[in-house]
């Protein structure tokens, strides 16, 4: 009898080949280019961040251009919501979507070095 042996892809990638540090922490991030991201749903660029504010569970963001003004708000998890004159442009989650604007990182907890996967 014959034994097929399957080989997984090997994934490139910046971790150190030393297999205690698959067991060290890694931080996952979603990073949002947030003018970019409200260009694209309104549909005009000139876009600018005039304030933030911070809480426990998510991170809010006020933007304006001309008379315009928008409030983005980035949950914890992942999710989203962005208000464009006091109208929900866009509610849900952010790699849900295609969303060129918004991408998903990883980097060492310990020394906060971005990990690259390809």
């Amino acid at each position: 009898m014959t034994q097929n042996k399957t080989t997984l892809p090997s994934i490139i990638n910046n971790l150190e080949l030393d297999h205690s540090s698959l067991m060290d922490s890694i931080i996952c991030k979603v990073e949002v280019d947030l003018v970019g991201w409200l260009a694209d749903l309104s549909g005009g660029k000139g876009w600018e961040v005039a304030s933030d504010n911070a809480f426990e569970q998510y991170v809010t963001f006020f933007l304006r251009k001309e008379n315009n003004y928008a409030e983005i708000t980035l949950f914890n998890g992942g999710f989203a919501q962005v208000e464009l004159n006091e109208q929900i442009i866009f509610y849900g989650d952010l790699l849900a979507v295609k969303n060129k604007s918004a991408q998903m990182n990883y980097y060492a907890l310990q020394s906060g070095e971005k990990i690259i996967m390809q």
